[in-house]
């Protein structure tokens, strides 16, 4: 659900030196409203409740930035993109940031001219079968049919993981999440393969979760993060720094219940950086200066955003593993706010 890399890279480039030039940061001020990509819909990371309001993971980023740039967590426009649509949306401007499950890798880095201002979740790709299938391994799929998005690195990673292991198997094309739960739930394929934490989330909305099993093989790295378009450097920096506001809040113990306290100042100067009590921070961004507090009131810290929509608290019931803090043995840091 993530990787599309199949147009023009110097059209896109085009597109986005464009769009970058007004400068961001601007438009967004100006429009009072931040636009930003989400995937059609994955429960726990983006996906539109009973009421039509977006929640999730991805989402709660969207909101940090807003509340960052706006000072209102609400203020979000929240366009819905597919892997192939995705891209395109961002290089033309339709939207100001992509959030949602995208894969930083080189060719979109630097062939598709975007800049992934950091990792809000580490992933892998793995794949889901119903349990009456009796299969324990992935390598156990040989003359499988597979639902996989077309024209996405899953696509490369399953031809790659089949050739390697000398095993063939059937592609079933999909578009979206929702088509290939559909088609997986009516047995148009024997396995469905994406990023193990969509394979975690989709499973969550089975009738019976327990009926299908996620195999015990992930066959690629899938850091997955927040990106914006190269050549506009001080809304890279407003959206990396807002992701690491709620990653630096965690690790200082900044809650949304602690925040209104800490934001009256603390003897911890990072936490004072943090929260605009001390230093010009804000400044420097061209925001107020309770930017940090703003982004971290919107849906909590790192943590908390991890635990309320994706943790093992939830339907979809996500361990930290690699996502848990540096300082517990993860691979979520932020470099110092100072």
């Amino acid at each position: 659900m993530k990787k599309s890399v199949v147009f023009g890279a110097l059209t896109v480039a085009g597109l986005a030196a464009g769009a970058a030039a007004a400068g961001t940061l601007d438009d967004v001020k100006a429009r009072g409203k931040l636009n930003c990509g989400v995937t059609t819909g994955l429960v726990g990371f983006a996906a539109p409740d009973a009421n039509g309001e977006w929640m999730g993971f991805d989402v709660g980023v969207c909101r940090a930035v807003a509340a960052a740039v706006l000072g209102d967590p609400k203020a979000v426009e929240f366009v819905p993109t597919t892997g192939k649509t995705r891209f395109t949306a961002l290089a033309s401007g339709e939207i100001d940031m992509l959030a949602r499950n995208t894969t930083w890798t080189f060719s979109r880095d630097v062939d598709l001219k975007f800049t992934f201002v950091g990792v809000n979740y580490y992933d892998g790709q793995g794949f889901m079968v119903p349990k009456e299938l009796g299969v324990s391994s992935a390598k156990e799929l040989d003359g499988a049919t597979v639902c996989i998005q077309t024209g996405t690195t899953t696509e490369l990673n399953l031809a790659d993981f089949f050739r390697s292991n000398n095993i063939s198997y059937e592609p079933v094309p999909i578009e979206t999440n929702a088509e290939a739960q559909q088609q997986y739930l009516a047995g148009a394929c024997d396995v469905y393969t994406t990023d193990a934490s969509g394979l975690a989330a989709t499973r969550a909305t089975f009738e019976d979760p327990s009926a299908h099993v996620l195999l015990p093989e992930i066959i690629s790295k899938e850091p997955l993060g927040p990106l914006v378009r190269h050549g506009d450097d001080n809304w890279g920096d407003v959206v990396r720094w807002s992701l690491n506001a709620l990653i630096t809040a965690e690790e200082l113990g900044v809650t949304s219940a602690n925040i209104g306290e800490m934001a009256a100042g603390t003897n911890n100067p990072e936490i004072n950086r943090l929260l605009g009590t001390e230093g010009n921070l804000g400044e420097m961004l061209g925001l107020s200066a309770d930017w940090g507090k703003n982004a971290v009131m919107a849906g909590g810290n790192y943590g908390e955003l991890f635990e309320g929509n994706i943790g093992e608290s939830t339907p979809i019931g996500l361990a930290r593993g690699l996502n848990a803090q540096w300082t517990d043995g993860g691979l979520i840091y932020s470099p110092p706010f100072r």
